[in-house]
């Protein structure tokens, strides 16, 4: 028997079903994972789940150990034994690992707060979780991983017996990575029920028990472990076969655009670059692969203006003097920066679609302080077009967009200033697969018109498919360089790692 049912779940908001039908079971010890593009239907189910959306909202029914239940709101779902680990963490910085884990229920004696009883049961759980974390240690003291497992431990403490994961690894490093997975796979061990969101299939693949796909708000296909298939995975997802993931590589030019002449840049003392010479050429997507603290983010930080610290060597270009000191500066110079958190620096989640497009370029919309708001609009329909943004309308808001149409609406933002060269700092985070393809498609559609790509992520098969040229980083110093299809990821990983040739 599941331990949580969803039977013939719709729901509608104008203009859209968001769930259409929708029948799944989840049981008691799996990890069931839930995989579609953005705007499937994947967050609208949670927060049916959570209660986030009220019983009232949606047609069907959902049991819980066979028992029909109607959740009217987050805490009705909370009583239930249901909890969620969103990807912006619920925790309160200033406050105790511990008075995280207890917020909102507390143990107390006479209507006073039990602080002992309180810091002995969180050392209980952190114990249980095999983690170092001291219950009296300020959350804002702890690395994102460490929150992750105050958020289990939160879950922990209210004996949830289904954990809802949406998009856990999106901002951990590689290293905590394998830990949270342990603790995932300790949570089946106990006869938790797993609901598992992440739009990396590899993920998928190493944890699932059973796979659901949804595709515009229908459950498309079921799969279990001895049956995961992921290219059928990824069909049903998208409702196409993605016959080549990464575009066809075109040749690019000689003409140096970017120029880095033995840069080293320290800030407190310490050597974050060192000794960096590179060039990045007009329609080249230059690829930057290496490990957290490797210097990816400073690198990023300089060209960009926006460095802390000081810097020796030169900088050039179009073979001139560069030395930017704000964004400011180097949009004015042709260079700007898609930001890995396009969230919380950039998107202007009030504003919708055109008011975010036009925001670094209102000037070329005004003549004597007013806007002209018929040119903004077509410029904004022409990249709309060019871009293949999928929005109702301009007027649409923007945190309504799915992901990768965000991160669309965030570079046809910074085209609108006709740059010379791109910095791309994980463009495809948080992204969904058939939305990553465009994205790749997109990166070379702008190289082969001359622009100069400087291209991060934290997948590397990504950096190998889509750059020209990879310079792989590694304690703040390029170690190697690579040309297209020259190297894999075993021998890029080792390097970066320190462990290399």
């Amino acid at each position: 028997m599941a331990l949580l049912s969803l039977k013939n779940l719709t729901i509608e908001f104008p203009g859209v079903r968001a769930l259409d039908d929708v029948s799944i079971d989840f049981e008691s010890g799996e990890i069931h994972a839930l995989c579609g593009e953005n705007g499937a239907g994947k967050s609208t189910l949670i927060k049916v789940i959570a209660g986030v959306w009220p019983c009232s909202l949606y047609k069907g029914e959902m049991l819980l150990d066979n028992a029909v239940v109607r959740f009217h709101s987050v805490k009705d779902s909370s009583d239930a034994a249901i909890q969620v680990i969103y990807q912006e963490m619920s925790l309160a910085n200033n406050l105790s690992v511990a008075h995280n884990i207890f917020l909102g229920h507390e143990p107390k004696i006479m209507g006073l707060l039990d602080s002992i009883t309180m810091y002995k049961r969180s050392a209980e759980i952190l114990k249980k979780l095999q983690t170092s974390i001291r219950p009296e240690t300020i959350v804002s003291d702890l690395t994102i991983g460490q929150q992750q497992i105050v958020e289990i431990a939160k879950a922990l403490s209210k004996k949830a017996r289904i954990m809802i994961f949406d998009e856990p690894t999106a901002a951990l490093p590689e290293q905590e990575v394998e830990i949270l997975f342990s603790l995932i796979e300790s949570l089946k061990a106990e006869g938790i029920a797993v609901i598992y969101i992440s739009h990396k299939l590899n993920e998928i693949r190493q944890l699932a028990d059973k796979v659901t796909v949804l595709r515009n708000g229908k459950s498309i296909s079921h799969f279990t472990k001895e049956n995961i298939d992921m290219p059928a995975i990824v069909r049903d997802m998208i409702g196409r076969s993605l016959d080549k993931v990464y575009p066809v590589q075109r040749k690019c030019t000689d003409d140096v655009l970017l120029k880095l002449d033995n840069v080293t840049l320290k800030h407190r003392g310490k050597d974050i670059l060192r000794n960096i010479s590179l060039d990045c050429k007009r329609g080249e997507v230059l690829g930057i692969a290496g490990l957290l603290g490797a210097g990816r983010t400073a690198l990023f930080s300089l060209i960009y203006g926006v460095f802390r610290g000081t810097f020796t060597g030169k900088m050039f270009l179009n073979g001139s003097p560069y030395t930017p000191t704000t964004p400011s500066s180097s949009i004015n110079n042709g260079v700007v920066l898609v930001t890995e958190d396009r969230k919380k620096f950039g998107l202007i989640t009030p504003a919708n679609v055109e008011r975010n497009m036009t925001a670094a370029a209102l000037g070329r919309f005004c003549s004597n302080g007013i806007v002209d708001i018929p040119q903004a609009l077509r410029e904004c329909s022409m990249y709309v077009d060019k871009l293949k943004i999928k929005t109702p309308s301009l007027t649409f808001k923007i945190a309504n967009l799915s992901g990768g149409n965000q991160q669309k609406v965030i570079l046809s933002r910074f085209l609108m200033v006709n740059p010379k060269l791109i910095l791309l700092d994980d463009p495809t985070r948080g992204v969904d697969v058939g939305a990553k393809q465009e994205i790749y498609a997109l990166i070379h559609q702008l190289a082969a018109e001359g622009i100069g790509i400087v291209f991060v992520s934290s997948e590397l098969p990504e950096v190998l498919g889509v750059a020209h040229r990879v310079l792989v980083l590694q304690g703040g110093g390029i170690k190697a360089e690579y040309m297209h299809g020259t190297t894999n990821e075993e021998e890029v990983l080792g390097i970066a790692a320190g462990v290399g040739a």
